[in-house]
């Protein structure tokens, strides 16, 4: 072997192991052991906030006739109130990102979670100008949470255990937007009122910023790095240059949609207007999509990690939420079991959540966290354009009109069909990152 074999395969090791993050050794000391456990409680803190958030995502579209009542507006026009939560996540998963990597979870987690019970209290008003500013404030708070959750998971924790531990974060995620349509649907059909919800979701916000502030362990202090804003701007110049950054970005957003704006929106409408379902059954249907991203996000991550690819793992993904969501368009709604197709699209869908460890693996690791901004930033823009276009193309073919026909659904949701085609195209433009190809490369 020459001496620049040697240098090239030294480089390799030293960048993959950067990668790696500064995760403890597992076992080695109880020092390490320590570490690992509290970075483990850090994380499941965190997660725990992301559930929280997203129970506010999901939860309006079980509400939209008494939104629409308490504000004076349309069912249209509290979609789009609803869809302004995207205005604040996207942009300020940026902020996000940048704010992790320099100053860490404990000093930013805390305020993130008290803006998002502001908006809910806010939201609580009943006045639309005032409800639509207070959504804004929870998707710029809630953007935290995801943000924080895949920063520890992918600094204190093996490259390995990356993907499984970045679909466990989501697994909170979607159980909390499960709960924010199945345990908070019934809750509204039995009369709580809909700003009394909104009003003990925002102090539960409160309390939980508290509960962060106290509960999540320190880090070591960062040396001061000069000016931060020069810092974070070579940050987001890198990652933005990178085009792996772009293309995770367009295929995350791509198979995200059909849940943030069809399901999470649409979806009780859809059941109730084109298939006459009861209100309590259609809020049953649309949760089983959150369901199957609680059981398909640890599981994808969990088989990318096994197989030590992220590809075939995003096209299967694709390929199922393709099939299942083309079905439940166009399908015939009582052929298959009830539950069934709504469960494995959420399983598919859950592969929006791998272009999160790949953005992480082809890019430096000192940008860790500006990497998740700006995945999640290019991600949740497509809800916060697309989101209002959707619900003007519903409202152009509908003429407008009080109720919605089976037709008119499926002719505004079909280009959801071309964004998972497009998901898969781009896909195979990926580069892989995974563990086995990178330990091939060292070899």
């Amino acid at each position: 072997m020459t001496c620049k074999d040697t240098f090239c395969r030294g480089s390799l090791l030293r960048t993959r192991m950067a990668q790696v993050g500064t995760y403890p050794a597992i076992g080695d000391t109880s020092e390490s052991r320590g570490r690992v456990r509290s970075a483990g409680i850090a994380w499941a803190i965190v997660a725990i906030y992301y559930f929280y958030q997203y129970i506010l995502r999901s939860a309006p579209s079980v509400m939209m006739p008494q939104l629409a009542n308490a504000f004076g507006i349309s069912a249209l026009s509290v979609a789009s109130i609803v869809g302004l939560f995207y205005y604040g996540y996207s942009p300020f998963s940026l902020i996000a990102g940048a704010a992790m990597d320099r100053l860490g979870p404990r000093s930013v987690l805390p305020i993130g979670a008290v803006a998002v019970g502001a908006g809910a209290l806010m939201f609580a008003t009943g006045d639309k100008d005032i409800a639509s500013v207070g959504r804004v404030l929870q998707g710029a708070g809630g953007v935290f949470a995801l943000v924080g959750a895949i920063y520890i998971a992918t600094k204190y924790f093996p490259a390995s255990q990356a993907a499984t531990l970045i679909g466990a974060t989501q697994m909170f995620g979607m159980a909390g937007g499960a709960a924010g349509q199945f345990a908070v649907g019934p809750m509204i059909a039995a009369g709580l009122p809909w700003s009394h919800f909104w009003t003990g979701m925002g102090i539960a916000g409160l309390m939980m910023g508290s509960l962060l502030l106290f509960l999540l362990p320190r880090e070591e202090a960062k040396r001061n790095s000069g000016d931060w804003l020069k810092s974070a701007t070579r940050a987001l110049y890198v990652v933005f240059r990178n085009p792996q950054s772009i293309l995770c970005g367009l295929i995350s957003g791509l198979l995200f949609i059909p849940t943030t704006i069809f399901d999470m929106v649409w979806g009780v409408r859809y059941l109730q207007e084109g298939h006459s379902l009861e209100y309590a059954s259609a809020v049953m249907r649309t949760a089983t999509v959150p369901i199957g991203w609680i059981i398909g996000c640890p599981l994808l991550g969990f088989v990318s990690d096994r197989l030590g690819r992220r590809k075939p793992v995003i096209i299967g993904g694709a390929l199922t939420l393709l099939a299942c969501l083309g079905w439940i368009l166009y399908g015939h709604i009582e052929t298959l079991p009830r539950y069934v197709v709504g469960i494995l699209a959420g399983l598919g869908s859950g592969a929006a959540m791998l272009p999160y460890v790949v953005i992480k693996e082809a890019n430096p690791p000192e940008f860790g966290g500006m990497a998740t901004g700006v995945v999640n930033f290019l991600n949740f823009s497509f809800s916060a354009l697309l989101g209002p276009v959707f619900a003007g193309l519903l409202e152009y073919v509908s003429r407008g009109a009080a109720q919605r026909e089976l037709v008119h659904y499926q002719t505004a949701f079909l280009p959801l069909l071309f964004g998972v085609v497009a998901a898969i195209g781009l896909s195979l433009l990926l580069k892989e990152t995974g563990p086995a190809v990178q330990s091939l490369k060292m070899e």
